[in-house]
């Protein structure tokens, strides 16, 4: 498709309406406009280009849509990827990695569906864009608690008491009074599997909120994420074409006077 007639900004610096009637060209094979033209973008088209810009849009369809989420989860998986392996291996938690999310997001989608946008397409890559960044405080947390833990663990290794880190036996404790009563059984409820990854994911998805406990840190943190997200609504908007017409060619200049 010729770039001259997809892009809507004004390739000349003369207003179209301003040349002599008769002498108008299409701007896509340079022919004269004959008794009928149409409008591309603003761009004058002879009938024969527009009707073949016409067969060469993409369509919207089902499986092309499909294809779209299909890819979008992808690159929403590999975003979620890297923002969580660039703050576990670093240790710090940058925003900014939003922006490169949305774009991942927006990127795939397109490449699914093969070029073609649109207002569904958008609301998609905004979820898809959103969850990738929030689900990312899972993976994160998780690896600050281990790093916790792993420290807590250390730390009483080396506040140990002389003997146990020598390898000497601990001092027998006195036997327990088998009259006491058996200690009560444990009353924390066992959590299912299905319920441990639901309350992860609301987690997940609720974080950019629970960051706000941290005014400052938290409302940075959703203005980059709302950026990412615009950048994936951007993208996915795809290539708007408007074709008007068809026109027909004056006969005569619009300032001849009456009746010549």
């Amino acid at each position: 498709m010729p770039d001259n007639l997809t892009n809507p900004s004004p390739q000349f610096s003369t207003a179209e309406y301003a040349a002599t009637p008769g002498s108008e060209r299409c701007k896509s094979c340079n022919q004269t406009l004959g008794s009928q033209y149409y409008r591309v973008n603003g761009a004058l088209a002879c009938s024969h280009c527009a009707e073949q810009i016409k067969l060469r849009l993409p369509q919207d369809s089902r499986s092309a849509y499909v294809r779209a989420i299909v890819f979008g989860f992808g690159g929403a998986i590999l975003g979620l990827a890297l923002y969580s392996a660039f703050g576990i291996i670093t240790g710090l938690v940058i925003g900014y990695l939003s922006l490169a999310v949305g774009y991942i997001v927006g990127k795939a989608m397109m490449k699914g569906s093969n070029g073609i946008g649109g207002r569904r397409y958008q609301i998609a890559a905004v979820l898809l864009t959103y969850a990738a960044v929030s689900m990312a405080a899972i993976p994160i947390g998780i690896s600050q608690i281990i790093k916790q833990k792993k420290a807590e663990k250390q730390t009483l290794i080396e506040h140990a008491p002389v003997s146990a880190r020598s390898g000497q036996p601990p001092q027998a404790e006195p036997a327990a009074d088998t009259n006491e009563p058996n200690p009560p059984a444990s009353s924390n409820p066992k959590i299912s599997l299905g319920a441990a990854l639901g309350m992860l994911a609301i987690a997940g998805l609720t974080s950019p909120f629970l960051e706000l406990q941290d005014p400052v840190h938290g409302v940075i943190g959703l203005i980059i994420l709302l950026v990412g997200i615009r950048i994936a609504w951007r993208i996915t908007a795809g290539v708007k074409i408007d074709i008007l017409g068809p026109f027909k060619t004056s006969s005569q200049p619009a300032n001849a006077p009456a009746g010549s």
